[in-house]
């Protein structure tokens, strides 16, 4: 049982946070109008899984904790990877949400159907998303080091 529940923590913490992981690459800067709707609507699609295995991740490596032999919760790879991975949900769901929620809606707007480019106010949110998907992208890379390298202490 203790393996098949670190086999579901491993997939659902990849499949949670594996589209995160690839925003930028999905909402890269050289993108036209046109590509950038598309773009939006797969960031979309993909969130889905994000909020799901994210869950998953966090409930199946609960678990695994109260089941495992892993001591003090003040280890640094558990205290670590959680305070990462709170800090991952407060920049996607606090700041980057918000803005491609706007983003979005923006550009579904019939009157937006010919534009060639994203108007200033647009293009820094779009440009503060990217750099937020950068900063979470080495967040979850971290994550993971944590999770492999489990460190105990300083």
């Amino acid at each position: 049982m203790f393996q098949f529940i670190i086999v579901l923590h491993v997939l659902t913490a990849i499949i949670g946070i594996g589209p995160t992981f690839f925003g930028h690459v999905l909402l890269r800067k050289e993108q036209s109008v046109a590509e950038l709707r598309t773009s939006l609507g797969t960031v979309k699609k993909l969130e889905v899984f994000s909020k799901i295995g994210g869950i998953l991740a966090v409930i199946t490596g609960f678990i695994l904790y109260v089941m495992g032999d892993y001591g003090e919760f003040s280890q640094l790879w558990l205290l670590g990877s959680l305070i990462l991975y709170i800090i991952i949900l407060t920049i996607v769901m606090g700041l980057v949400g918000p803005k491609l929620k706007k983003l979005r809606s923006y550009l579904a707007d019939p009157n937006t159907a010919r534009l060639d480019a994203l108007p200033s106010k647009y293009r820094q949110s779009f440009t503060m998303i990217n750099h937020c998907y950068w900063i979470t992208s080495t967040l979850i890379l971290l994550i993971f080091i944590l999770m492999i390298v489990k460190p105990s202490g300083l």
